[in-house]
């Protein structure tokens, strides 16, 4: 059983098969039961039960800090 990824809400991840459009990097919209997945490459979204989730994901990529500004 694959290791369950530790994930939050716009989070990055990087899934084992690419998307048609050739994109395989989806934006986490909602955690739960099911994930909601954005892709910006073609702004399609798709839902997968929290199973296949954990079995899909390669990579995550977690969510860049906000830049603090230097004055």
């Amino acid at each position: 059983m694959p290791p369950i990824p530790k994930v939050h809400e716009g989070d990055t991840v990087q899934l084992r098969k690419s998307h048609p459009c050739g994109s395989d990097l989806w934006r986490i919209l909602r955690l739960g039961s099911d994930v909601l997945l954005y892709s910006e490459a073609c702004d399609h979204r798709i839902t997968l039960s929290r199973g296949k989730f954990n079995k899909a994901v390669k990579r995550v990529l977690p969510m860049e800090p906000p830049h603090q500004q230097t004055e």
